[in-house]
């Protein structure tokens, strides 16, 4: 019976795999969703892989030899495939999907100009919005280049000087 199946694939070998299962007429599905960053002071979308080195394949075992789909270029192997392979649930693939195609809508129907974050200067208030220090606060020293700037934060009872990217930090309210 013709069912989802979950493949593991050579590290950034996905889309070099779904291409050689297309040229089987194997069909395939690569979840991704939309990132923004901001490049050279411009907003930019880019497609990146829910799932990295994963990739869905919808066959029948049946059908297609197994070891047809192991022996495609950029597959390492079906995951869970020792003695009786273990479909996925289309409802799953069907969520992802939907999921998938919510979160680009929702990028493209967004302004492509983004709002200009207010500068900051030298003795602000900053709260940390990703990484390590996320939800803490340090004070604003100056910037280092277009992306990166100086932090001074409180560390073991002395002040420290960080270098941080400005997208990981906004004003304290």
């Amino acid at each position: 019976m013709k069912a989802w199946y979950l493949l593991y694939c050579k590290s950034r070998g996905e889309a070099r795999a779904q291409q050689n299962l297309a040229l089987q007429q194997i069909d395939t599905y690569l979840p991704t969703y939309p990132e923004e960053k901001l490049v050279k002071g411009q907003v930019t979308v880019k497609r990146v892989l829910l799932f990295p080195s994963y990739l869905f394949v919808n066959f029948d075992p049946e059908v297609t030899s197994v070891s047809k789909i192991h022996n495609t270029r950029g597959v390492i192997r079906i995951v869970g495939c020792k003695e009786l392979m273990t479909p996925i649930d289309d409802s799953i693939i069907h969520a992802i999907k939907l999921r998938e195609h919510k979160l680009i809508s929702e990028v493209s129907s967004q302004e492509a100009a983004p709002t200009p974050e207010p500068e900051m200067e030298r003795g602000d208030k900053v709260c940390f919005t990703e990484g390590p220090f996320a939800e803490l606060e340090g004070i604003f020293d100056e910037t280092n280049g277009e992306k990166r700037c100086f932090v001074l934060f409180d560390l073991m009872g002395k002040q420290q000087r960080v270098v941080v990217n400005k997208e990981s930090i906004k004003p304290a309210k």
